[in-house]
């Protein structure tokens, strides 16, 4: 029986290895919280920080292969384990993944269209950015950054004040995109194929993602499917990616990417005839790839701290599918679980469910 070694104990961990468990496999995780999220689920955990080589050591040796859950593994770690164990992955799409420049250069490179943007190192270098991009725009932190934090929206050049605090440190400046929508393109790509998830529209409640709704296959979707495939391909990536885009009518714009399973990757669970955590396990696991089509419109909605205690007002069917990650603080912030609402259409999911959570 193989086993999967998975850096991060999350949620993301914890799903993909009840979906390695489901394909006959074990899995062991390495977090430096003894009570994470994947714990609950993994056959063992090694209870390590993500940069100590001798906790990475014991995971490698416990596992066939390895994979990761989250971005910021350190990358002389990563270099460490790919060069001394089986990483089927590599590490190159999370290197490409950890810094927004280097991101944004290669997703250009290969083919995607990107907001126009520029390295900030200065005071100079922002406001010369700002006089060729123009207003507004949008300062980002290279590193570290997440849902919403370390970025800062330009609209006037009194903004400039509210960057200062980040100038020491490297910075991206990208023109801002009045877009209509964001959509997430998930892929998982063998040697023998490469399938791409139905796409959705994402919504966002302070820098967060809120809801995803799963339904029609717009026209636009076809194009960033060809083109996010051949981003994959032509960067020789291989496993699971998700690419978010800023859609504008016809048109889209490159914004991020994640090696890994994400967040607007949920719905697929039950949404779908297959889902992300399971065929991210079949490639690890060296299984052919399945197809995934969408069982019917669907909405997932993230469950925060400040709407742990709302979700409880709702109970497990056929339609509406809660997935606790079973964490030990609520935090109004932190993401606590997540529901899945099946055969549900957005109008329908705004009459019947989106009353029972916090507006703000």
């Amino acid at each position: 029986m193989k086993t999967v070694g998975i850096i991060g104990g999350g949620q993301l961990g914890m799903m993909l290895a009840e979906e390695i468990h489901n394909l006959g496999a074990k899995a062991v995780c390495l977090d430096p919280n003894p009570k994470c999220s994947a714990s609950f689920v993994c056959d063992d955990i090694v209870v390590s920080k993500y940069d100590d080589i001798e906790g990475l050591k014991k995971l490698g040796d416990m596992s066939d292969v390895i994979t990761y859950e989250f971005e910021n593994v350190p990358s002389k770690q990563l270099k460490f384990l790919l060069d001394t164990y089986n990483i089927p992955q590599g590490i190159q799409p999370l290197f490409d993944s950890q810094n927004r420049i280097r991101e944004k250069e290669n997703a250009k490179k290969h083919g995607l269209k990107t907001p126009m943007f520029m390295a900030i190192n200065s005071m100079d270098d922002l406001l010369k950015g700002i006089n060729e991009i123009g207003l507004p725009c949008l300062y980002k932190t290279t590193t570290m950054g997440y849902d919403g934090h370390g970025q800062v929206l330009i609209k006037t050049l009194n903004d400039v004040e509210k960057v200062k605090p980040f100038l020491d440190g490297e910075g991206i400046l990208e023109e801002f995109i009045k877009y209509d929508f964001e959509t997430s393109v998930i892929m998982v790509r063998s040697k023998e194929k490469t399938i791409v998830f139905p796409m959705g529209i994402n919504k966002h409640k302070k820098g967060i993602l809120d809801e995803v709704f799963v339904d029609k296959q717009l026209a636009v979707f076809e194009k960033i499917k060809n083109d996010a495939i051949h981003f994959m391909e032509s960067a020789g990536y291989f496993g699971i990616l998700c690419i978010e885009i800023f859609v504008k009518g016809n048109d889209y714009f490159f914004n991020e990417m994640a090696p890994r399973p994400h967040n607007s990757g949920h719905y697929t669970i039950e949404g779908c005839t297959t889902n992300q955590y399971r065929e991210l396990a079949r490639f690890l696991l060296n299984i052919p790839l399945e197809e995934p089509k969408l069982k019917s419109p669907t909405v997932m909605k993230n469950i925060l701290g400040f709407d742990y205690e709302n979700m409880k007002k709702l109970e497990n069917s056929d339609i509406v599918h809660i997935h606790d990650y079973f964490k030990s603080e609520v935090r109004e912030k932190r993401k606590m679980a997540h529901i899945t609402f099946t055969n549900t259409t957005q109008d329908e999911y705004i009459e019947k469910y989106k009353k029972l959570f916090c507006e703000d």
